[in-house]
């Protein structure tokens, strides 16, 4: 069962506003294992909209179309679906009555046009689910001698999720016969760039084309590191979990501790589990990131527990630093904070020093354990902004390594 989804609406085409209920819609199909190749966008323009849907016929068995069932001029959803039908609209006096009742029932007259909403195409269903004056509809049509069906439903995201869950997925299972789930796992990664990724893995990436079990996709994500998304489509939870469990062990043997976390853990979540479970607290310099990591850690550690606070200064530790080179200014530095603020760790961010000669990117970080130090030299893309926020994740991440293979215990 194939299942393909057109958002209508010249306001998602302006940006006004943001397409959130596709892929809310896109999440609920893989659960329920219904594939969705195609999700595609239209304004309220009659033809654009049949193009679009008889399009989506043409390649999936079902289409969701989601938006345009209001009561006014441009919402003509309900007429380009009957059209494709080959159908006249007929009105559900029912619905009708329905709209009339949810009106009076919050004390106000019922504009005539909302009885538009009542219109129905020939040969259609209402759904069950009417938390609005909008009716969503099932629509079963016939194209090129193949069944198929055209599910409505409107732009309010409430109104439509409990469509989709009271009646959509269900009628798509039974339609589509046999059962399924899909299901994804993401393996978050920091230091390794998304081409260097896909060259490391790209026999898994074959191996998965020839079996069918999965496949692998990437997501460069900024500041979150490049993701590494593991799908795999199965009869039952236990079954996908099996194929996923067995993928990532594969993907974690070729990318090793360039892996940080997985799903939705972020670095800084990562780090401090692994310094919580330790009864270890750190300490920062961020003369170069100016706070940014204070504030993504104490986001996450609001009583500062862990996390014990960090320095801001001009050159990241005291004058005596002044002529060290990068690499050991960024271990005085990581020492300094470690010191003054009273942690375990300290980790510093830095800039070049003046004078020093560096190409443009160029960062000094460092962690200072409580019985040995290290530094680095990293080139970090971006404007200044970015390369701050980069600069936070890859001083957590030499710290993340660190604790990883060390027995460190408070």
């Amino acid at each position: 069962m194939r299942c393909e989804v057109v958002a209508i609406g010249t306001e998602l085409l302006l940006g006004q506003i943001v397409d959130t209920n596709s892929s809310w819609i896109g999440e609920q199909l893989a659960l329920a294992g219904i594939d969705s190749h195609f999700q595609v966008k239209v304004g309220d323009n009659p033809d654009r909209m049949e193009f679009c849907i008889r399009q989506a016929l043409e390649r999936s068995d079902a289409v969701i179309c989601c938006g345009g069932l209001g009561p006014t001029q441009d919402d003509i959803t309900r007429n380009v679906i009957a059209k494709i039908m080959g159908v006249e609209m007929v009105r559900d006096d029912a619905i009708a009555a329905h709209i009339r009742d949810i009106f009076e029932g919050r004390g106000r007259v019922m504009p005539e046009n909302n009885l538009r909403q009542a219109d129905v195409p020939v040969g259609a269903a209402t759904i069950a689910q009417m938390p609005g004056t909008a009716p969503g509809l099932v629509c079963p049509l016939v194209v090129d001698g193949v069944e198929k069906v055209i599910y409505a439903v409107p732009g309010v995201p409430h109104e439509m999720r409990e469509m989709m869950e009271g009646t959509i997925l269900a009628d798509l299972r039974r339609r589509g016969g046999e059962a399924s789930v899909i299901r994804s796992r993401v393996l978050r990664t920091w230091g390794y760039g998304e081409s260097a990724l896909a060259e490391t893995l790209a026999d898994r990436v074959d191996a998965l084309d020839v079996s069918g079990l999965a496949t692998i996709a990437f997501q460069a994500s900024g500041i979150e590191g490049i993701k590494v998304r593991i799908t795999a489509k199965a009869s039952d939870d236990a079954a996908a979990e099996k194929i996923l469990a067995a993928e990532e062990a594969l993907i974690r043997e070729l990318l090793d501790e360039h892996i940080f976390g997985i799903d939705e853990q972020s670095m800084e979540a990562v780090v401090l589990d692994m310094l919580r479970a330790r009864g270890l607290t750190f300490a920062a310099a961020e003369n170069l990131t100016g706070g940014i990591l204070s504030s993504r850690m104490t986001a996450l550690d609001p009583k500062m527990e862990v996390f014990r606070g960090a320095t801001i200064a001009p050159h990241g530790t005291n004058e005596n630093a002044l002529a060290l080179s990068g690499e050991d200014r960024a271990v005085t530095a990581a020492m300094y904070a470690r010191e003054m603020i009273g942690a375990d760790i300290g980790i510093s961010a830095l800039s070049p020093p003046e004078g020093e000669s560096h190409p443009p990117g160029t960062v000094f970080v460092a962690v200072a354990l409580p019985d040995r130090a290290e530094a680095r030299t990293v080139a970090l893309p971006g404007v200044l902004s970015r390369m701050r926020s980069y600069a936070v994740i890859t001083a957590l991440d030499l710290l993340r390594k660190r604790l990883s293979e060390s027995g460190l215990n408070a």
